[in-house]
């Protein structure tokens, strides 16, 4: 495979031009106050497909030759390089097979196929639908599309490197999230042959950590992995050539985990309106969490999709609350009388928590006979405040847990 130059993503610029959208920076004041840094949001979630991924897609297809094109293309994904993939193709006629986890988000799936794609259900991982689709094409003879371990997807990425730095000549320091390694890839260069001054680091789920992986054992390999709310960047093996970019350009490698992500998401929607899926959120969660060693700088966070799954938001947001000592599930023991319940709720509400939901029950084996569990879900001002709602309690005499 050939190697990835800043010419590649010049070129790309152009190819792109039309189809995906130049995505604008946004400075985030709150992050920029807990960062102690000026950071700017690089908003691919409002891209064409809520994320990044068309660019590369789009790219690579218009380097198809007409025979390839004949054939049909074929592509695994998680979700957003099957429906930049599947528009891409779309917008040049040509019919495309996506192959997808068989547990992708139904909102993805429903996109990709809404974009003509005719969508296979795969597997539980990225890896279980790439190996489908690669049978698949054996099969048919189409052309594969890999989502990142090609030169062309990784420079059709890169152009969002130059839109940074069009934007923000004096950038300092770069995140951006990693899965197979196809967006750092194509950023990282863009950035580095410009301006190799500027920091790149990469940011990954700490359930999937396959670069970082990678970097350590001086090449790709196959990882175990764990489920992971950051779905898009759920790779259990990165590619060769995006591992050689990497080792090339890239300056370090942080991981975040899923709590972490969870509260980054919630972070985006309450301070700035913005939406973003679990990998288009991790970088938002290294800065929150104090991964990212950097003070007084020009700080990029790449938001690389939008693509979540509604379904998931209530769980999300439930562990990212939790997280930050907003909500928690308390359990505890009252004598079967009446009026006891009405005793403990007395002393949650005069301190100003709010009881999210309430069961109680006497039948419980491990509850003695006279007495009932009462489990609550409450939610709280913060750490602070949770800590003076079990305090109060045990001062009125309550055995209390935190579950």
């Amino acid at each position: 495979m050939q190697e990835l130059t800043l010419q590649h993503i010049k070129d790309a610029k152009e190819n792109i031009k039309g189809v995906a959208k130049r995505t604008q920076l946004l400075e985030c004041s709150g992050l920029s106050e807990i960062s102690k840094n000026r950071v700017f949001l690089k908003l691919e979630n409002l891209q064409k497909t809520g994320s990044f991924k068309i660019r590369g897609a789009y790219n690579k297809i218009c380097h198809l030759t007409e025979e390839e094109k004949k054939c049909g293309v074929i592509a695994s994904s998680a979700g957003n390089h099957a429906q930049g993939v599947a528009l891409g193709a779309k917008a040049q006629g040509i019919d495309a097979t996506i192959v997808m986890p068989a547990n992708a988000p139904l909102a993805k799936v429903k996109a990709t196929k809404s974009y003509g794609a005719n969508v296979v259900l795969h597997g539980n991982v990225y890896d279980d639908a790439y190996a489908k689709a690669v049978e698949i094409q054996k099969e048919t003879g189409a052309t594969f599309l890999h989502p990142f371990d090609d030169v062309y997807v990784a420079a059709g990425q890169g152009t969002i490197g130059l839109e940074i730095l069009e934007d923000l000549e004096e950038v300092d320091v770069v995140l951006v999230p990693i899965g197979g390694g196809g967006i750092i890839s194509g950023i990282a260069c863009a950035l580095k042959e410009l301006k190799p001054s500027v920091k790149v680091i990469g940011v990954e789920a700490a359930s999937a950590p396959s670069m970082k992986r990678a970097v350590e054992n001086k090449g790709s390999l196959l990882i175990d992995s764990k489920p992971t709310i950051a779905d898009g960047i759920g790779v259990r093996k990165v590619g060769d050539f995006t591992y050689k970019c990497v080792e090339k350009y890239v300056d370090e490698i942080v991981t975040v985990e899923e709590e972490e992500i969870a509260q980054a998401i919630l972070f985006l929607i309450e301070k700035d309106k913005v939406i973003a899926e679990g990998a288009g959120a991790v970088c938002v969660a290294a800065l929150l969490n104090n991964k990212i060693k950097e003070e007084g700088k020009n700080v990029v966070s790449v938001v690389s999709g939008g693509n979540i799954d509604v379904n998931l938001m209530d769980r999300i947001i439930d562990k990212a609350l939790m997280k930050e000592g907003r909500r928690f599930y308390l359990n505890t023991i009252i004598p079967d009388k009446s009026g006891e319940l009405v005793k403990l709720i007395d002393v949650i509400s005069k301190l100003k928590a709010n009881i999210f939901s309430i069961n109680q029950t006497n039948l419980r084996a491990e509850v003695h006979l006279g007495y009932q569990s009462v489990e609550l879900v409450l939610e709280s001002f913060g750490q602070d405040h949770m800590d003076e709602i079990v305090q109060e309690l045990k001062t009125h005499g309550y055995e209390v847990s935190i579950g």
